[in-house]
């Protein structure tokens, strides 16, 4: 089996390169209270289904803490994308700093 392709934080440039994009693969509730803005939004349950949604330049895989973007990234890798997993996900994002936008009217968070 392969390696899964993983960054830490400290590897992600802020702000994010030209050239980069952002997949969420958290459910909806959990991408509404706060996520990356920019992001694409596909719950990791609906990837199979909507692969023509996706990014085709090299992607940032992000969820809560990196177990279902890891899951993620192993499957896209297998069809061809540029995927790589931002280990610890929204919660090392949050705890960073790094921007963040909500759909709910509050402050952005991680639930």
């Amino acid at each position: 089996m392969n390696a899964i392709p993983t960054v830490t934080i400290d590897g992600v440039p802020d702000p994010l390169p030209e050239g980069l994009a952002v997949l969420d693969v958290r459910e909806p509730v959990e991408w509404a209270h706060g996520h990356i803005e920019g992001a694409v939004h596909v719950p990791l349950m609906d990837l199979p289904q909507r692969l023509a949604e996706l990014p085709t330049e090299q992607t940032l895989v992000v969820c809560k803490a990196g177990g279902r973007s890891a899951q993620a990234v192993g499957y896209l890798a297998q069809q061809g994308y540029d995927v790589v997993n931002l280990d610890g996900g929204m919660l090392d994002w949050q705890a960073a700093g790094r921007p963040m936008v909500s759909e709910t009217g509050q402050p952005p968070q991680v639930v």
